[in-house]
């Protein structure tokens, strides 16, 4: 059921829509807050429909100051149709943008993933900046590799205290990197380590979400199945280049191991509140069923030109459906997360206030 009209909480798997009464089309987003705003960004997919063809059309972006009600600002980054080389063209499939403010430059600069108009392409990062965060954004830096590795989902994290910015992406179905940017945070310095090695999906860690407390770093990441939903893994360092320790899944009540049936973008830190961080995730596919089956299982099945182990004909075409370009309807699972100690947990909540944080 859509939530529609004035909201006055949050309600994690339901159609979030804008004021105008349209779907809010925000995913692998992020938040910003400036100037007392809150602005959630992230991949317009309200074209992405089967059969037509596109990835993402553009990054869309809302303000809000309560994060229950959402203004939509319309593309800050729009497509490029008239050149199919130019990394904002749809064919070019880019995604998971992340916006950093650069406050030496006084730009604001955002990173892209390119997956190229091939399944089998290298996946490249294009930079944009711009003297706002609405844009409009200018590319500086376009389809390269940075530290000459195909580059997968990643996160950007900017120090507090030293502006020193950290580039954390996926080194393609092999291990996760933490970079060091440059000064300006268009490029990598050529400071790095290596996390987090697997020989390849659906063990391989993507999507990281990093996110700091009490001096402790922390990242959330997921593994590699496509669009289909997974368990998380949380794991802590003293730093941002680790030793990362693994502490397992974030989400102990879910049975059915697989993130609420959604993946983490994003974890932010409200600014206001005491000690609220919270978990920014997409229900890419709704039309999955609640019971879905061990989704490593069926990854691997599909891979082997299988049908998916002990599903009913029913659960096959919704797990088929996973293999097409339906995003355009994915939803949101937004949920606060709580500390066991100094371990991160993330419960399921029909709905949660903000007002009932400190």
């Amino acid at each position: 059921m859509a939530v529609s009209g004035i909201q006055t909480s949050i309600r994690p798997g339901q159609v979030w829509l804008d004021t105008k009464g349209e779907r809010i089309q925000a995913h692998g987003g992020s938040l910003f807050y400036e100037n007392d705003t809150f602005y959630w960004y992230g991949e317009n997919k309200e074209k992405t429909t089967p059969g037509s063809g596109v990835w993402t059309w553009g990054v869309r972006a809302y303000s809000s100051t309560d994060l229950y009600n959402w203004d939509d600002l319309g593309l800050i980054i729009p497509p490029v149709l008239d050149d199919p080389a130019s990394p904002l063209h749809p064919a070019q499939k880019m995604d998971r943008p992340h916006i950093i403010f650069n406050e030496e430059t006084g730009k604001y600069v955002c990173w892209v993933k390119l997956l190229g108009d091939s399944a089998h392409a290298t996946q490249r990062s294009t930079v944009l900046t711009a003297d706002s965060l609405l844009g409009p954004y200018e590319v500086v830096r376009a389809g390269f590799e940075p530290l000459g590795m195909s580059a997968g989902d990643f996160d950007l994290v900017v120090d507090p205290i030293t502006k020193k910015a950290y580039y954390y992406f996926e080194k393609v179905h092999t291990e996760l990197i933490c970079a060091e940017l440059s000064a300006d945070y268009t490029d990598v310095s050529g400071e790095y380590s290596t996390h987090f090695p697997h020989p390849s999906p659906p063990f391989t860690r993507e999507a990281p979400a990093h996110f700091e407390r009490h001096g402790i770093h922390y990242l959330l990441t997921s593994g590699s199945t496509g669009y289909f939903p997974n368990f998380s893994e949380v794991a802590s360092a003293p730093d941002y280049h680790g030793p990362w320790a693994v502490l397992g899944d974030p989400h102990p009540d879910d049975p059915t191991r697989t993130s609420f049936r959604s993946q983490i973008s994003c974890v932010f830190r409200h600014p206001k509140k005491k000690d609220l961080y919270i978990a920014l995730a997409d229900r890419w596919l709704p039309q999955l069923p609640e019971d879905i089956p061990n989704v490593y299982d069926v990854v691997a099945a599909m891979a082997r030109g299988q049908a998916p182990p002990d599903t009913s004909g029913g659960d096959r075409s919704a797990m088929a459906a996973g293999l097409g370009e339906n995003t355009a309807i994915a939803d949101y699972v937004w949920l606060p997360i709580r500390f066991d100690g100094d371990i991160p947990r993330i419960d399921w909540l029909d709905e949660w206030r903000l007002e009932d944080y400190a």
